[in-house]
């Protein structure tokens, strides 16, 4: 991630004040992570990030503990039929980010699962509730990385 944003801000075409990330699934949790470790980003979104209470076999601290360190509004998009994260564990997402003081706005939708919006997947995907998320996420987009 490091790497992504040193060429970002390389790039004289793109404004590094109006820098955000977004993540499906891992990268998700990716994207959580990305925001815990940037403090220059202006926007994070996690769609059905899964794993961001988990620490992996590195030891490393676990996502979910590094949400103080978060410099940015977070969108987070999930599937109330999700196992990974559950509904449950959104929650725990959502007030661990209430905790740290973290502007954030989750969104959740009946009838999806994990990968929703994985129109080349018929059994996961669900265009109704992708579309609504698609918009949701313009929007924000448009608000937190408004010049």
């Amino acid at each position: 991630m490091a790497a992504a944003r040193a060429a970002l801000d390389a790039d004289t075409s793109v404004d590094a004040a109006r820098v955000g990330i977004i993540g499906h699934c891992w990268g998700g949790r990716s994207a959580w992570l990305g925001a815990c470790h940037d403090p220059a980003l202006k926007a994070a979104v996690t769609l059905y990030g899964g794993r961001i209470h988990l620490s992996f076999v590195d030891g490393s601290t676990p996502p979910i503990e590094l949400a103080g360190r978060i410099p940015c509004p977070v969108l987070g998009i999930f599937g109330n039929e999700d196992a990974n994260p559950s509904p449950e564990q959104v929650d725990t997402l959502d007030r661990v980010l209430d905790a740290a003081g973290v502007a954030h706005e989750f969104h959740r939708y009946d009838g999806a699962g994990h990968g929703f919006q994985d129109w080349s997947n018929a059994e996961r995907y669900r265009e109704a509730q992708a579309e609504d998320a698609w918009g949701k996420i313009e929007e924000f987009l448009a608000r937190t990385l408004a010049a």
